[in-house]
């Protein structure tokens, strides 16, 4: 076996090996919602609750949901002509994610040139390549206010019941305040990362000081704001951070900053890259900001991250970079990865059989992924003074089994001497007592417990949503996806007229930017109704001919690596448990997120609306297409 082949095997079984320390029995389970007992954590620290009289009306959409899906959705029916919308959102006003994570050091990390949607329409400019919290949160409003959103709207509310009204050919609407009202149409929006949860950590309950979920941060508590004025009321405190992913690379870095002490208690170190942000020039801007330019960026984003062979590439970050990676074929010299890699790794390796060769789209990716992580685990050596530390903040596992991170702060927080990483070995904190937390039989004394834990990314529908659709028959919708998700196009159900869904499952699923698939849903939801309202039809859903030809599409795709049970836990490959068929339903485009684009923008095109039956009041089934399945 050749020294780059010895060198592989062993950087397989390394990821083996530290995926084997993380799995939990219990999957998704080892999580708390922010309920029952723990409800005390769901409340609202941004807002308080506005009494307020119950709806009893009707309007034309109710929208549910109030961050991106349901402003985007709102916007284009607004531009359509459909006036009567209603948003419906349990935070204390727009923005849905960006709402409640005000968290120190928040931002997207995506380019904010392509993540902040209808940047043309409201004739806005980032600030940054990759903006602040505040600065989303702002636009969200600033979509509201410009395309009337507000009107109707109604906040700190749950829908609690939705149920088809099949005499009237209305969705009756009911919510935790009361409201009891219809609407002809319902879009969900309630997006992917809502429900934030909690590690089931014994005796979380017990303990003393203040604990907080970083959605709900308490500014009262450590001081500072979202904008990032310091947390000097953390100057005494020992302040604790469970969790080291996405949320917890944003805000360690400030809290190293305030706290007098702060711990950082990590399972699983995530892949930590350079960021490079600045700000946008705004004469730059000018010149690129032409007719349709916001969705020619997005294009090509897509472009850039599928198969093929793009001309440009304007985003130029490090998602890009990945396929770029891919699409370099390593030639010639050994790379350098492999001398390191026997070298450090140190082991024994047999030969493997001849012959066995991966497929060679496969092999390009695992050498440029190699070869980047690589690179990331150089980095953390080169900025980590302490050599012990350096050496659990190595994320050893392929770049995409996680969401990848971007900094160019939080490694450097490790430098401080305040600051103490308290690596679990992949098992997690033992156990929270009212002083502290146990990791390894040590007590940790703090004064503060931030859970830096996520959002439920796995949980089904009507888990999140907090309610389950009643279609045509009295039929639930979970009763329809009790085999799996079907739907067309992943926006509309058969047996459940005039709603639509806004998200990524059997679309563009695990598109990196996913404003695009919100984007890109809404124009097709507005151009359906649209043609509805336009023709005086009452209902619109697709056949079940061709709900059942997409989840064949969407079931012919292979998969991908993000769903792997082979990679090392987390909410993308469902705790490490692997995915059933009924995940394998649920996913993207088999083109990906490039083909979704491509057949959906085709399917509007042709205005025919293929595969859906338009009902009058009186017949029901005025207008029907024979479906046919489009890949």
């Amino acid at each position: 076996m050749s020294e780059e082949n010895l060198a592989k095997v062993a950087i397989r079984e390394k990821y083996a090996a530290e995926r084997a320390k993380r799995l939990r029995p219990e999957g998704n389970a080892q999580y708390k919602r922010l309920d029952g007992e723990y409800k005390d954590y769901a409340k609202d620290p941004h807002m308080p609750v506005r009494e307020r009289a119950p709806a009893k009306d009707h309007v034309t959409v109710a929208l549910i949901g109030a961050g991106f899906s349901g402003l985007v959705v709102g916007a284009r029916l607004k531009e359509a002509g459909v006036e009567s919308v209603r948003l419906i959102d349990k935070g204390g006003d727009v923005g849905g994610t960006w709402y409640w994570n005000r968290y120190p050091g928040v931002r997207c990390d995506t380019a904010a040139m392509i993540y902040l949607p209808l940047l043309e329409e409201t004739g806005y400019m980032p600030s940054e390549k990759y903006v602040r919290g505040p600065e989303i949160f702002k636009h969200c409003k600033r979509i509201a206010e410009q395309y009337g959103l507000y009107e109707k709207a109604l906040f700190h509310t749950e829908v609690s019941g939705l149920e088809w009204q099949e005499d009237s050919q209305v969705w009756r609407i009911k919510t935790s305040r009361g409201d009891d009202f219809t609407a002809k149409y319902v879009t969900m929006g309630t997006g992917p990362l809502h429900v934030a949860k909690l590690p089931g950590i014994p005796g979380i309950e017990t303990f003393r000081g203040k604990s907080f979920h970083t959605s709900r941060w308490d500014y009262t508590y450590t001081g500072g704001d979202e904008f990032g004025a310091p947390m000097e009321r953390l100057a005494d405190k020992r302040v604790a951070v469970i969790g080291t992913g996405a949320t917890g690379v944003q805000c360690i870095p400030p809290l190293a900053a305030s706290a007098k002490s702060l711990f950082v208690f990590q399972r699983t170190p995530s892949s930590v890259d350079e960021r490079h942000n600045k700000k946008i020039d705004p004469d730059w801007f000018e010149t690129i900001a032409t007719p349709g330019w916001q969705k020619r960026w997005m294009d090509n984003f897509v472009e850039n991250m599928g198969s093929g062979i793009p001309s440009e590439d304007l985003i130029d970050d490090g998602w890009t970079e990945i396929s770029r990676r891919v699409r370099k074929k390593v030639l010639g010299k050994t790379p350098l990865w492999v001398a390191r890699t026997v070298s450090q790794i140190g082991k024994t390796l047999k030969r493997s059989p001849a012959g066995r060769n991966p497929e060679r789209i496969r092999a390009a990716f695992e050498d440029a992924d190699i070869e980047k992580m690589e690179e990331i685990r150089t980095r953390v050596e080169t900025i980590i003074e302490d050599t012990e530390t350096a050496e659990k903040l190595k994320a050893w596992y392929p770049q995409l089994c996680k969401r990848p991170c971007f900094s160019d702060e939080y490694l450097p927080a490790y430098n401080s001497p305040n600051t103490t990483l308290v690596d679990t070995d992949g098992k997690g904190v033992e156990q929270i007592t009212e002083t502290g937390l146990i990791v390894n039989g040590q007590l940790y004394e703090v004064d503060c417990i931030v859970y830096a834990s996520g959002f439920e990314f796995g949980a089904n529908f009507q888990l999140k949503s907090g309610f389950d659709l009643v279609g045509r028959d009295g039929k639930f919708l979970s009763e329809h996806w009790a085999e799996g998700l079907r739907t067309l196009h992943g926006i509309q159900m058969h047996g459940f007229p005039n709603a639509f869904m806004i998200q990524m499952n059997q679309g563009a699923n695990m598109a990196s930017n996913v404003p695009h698939n919100i984007v890109d849903h809404a124009a097709t939801v507005a151009q359906i109704i649209s043609h509805v309202e336009t023709n005086d039809f009452a209902t619109v859903e697709p056949t079940k001919e061709a709900e059942a030809q997409w989840v064949e599409l969407i079931l012919s795709n292979q998969g991908s690596m993000i769903g792997s049970a082979d990679c090392t836990p987390g909410f993308w490959n469902n705790e490490g448990q692997g995915w059933s068929k009924e995940f394998r339903q649920a996913q993207g485009h088999p083109g990906g997120a490039e083909g979704f684009f491509r057949h959906i923008e085709a399917w509007r095109k042709a205005g025919d609306f293929e595969g859906l039956v338009f009902g009058t009041s009186q017949d029901k089934a005025a207008v029907s297409q024979k479906p046919e399945l489009v890949g």
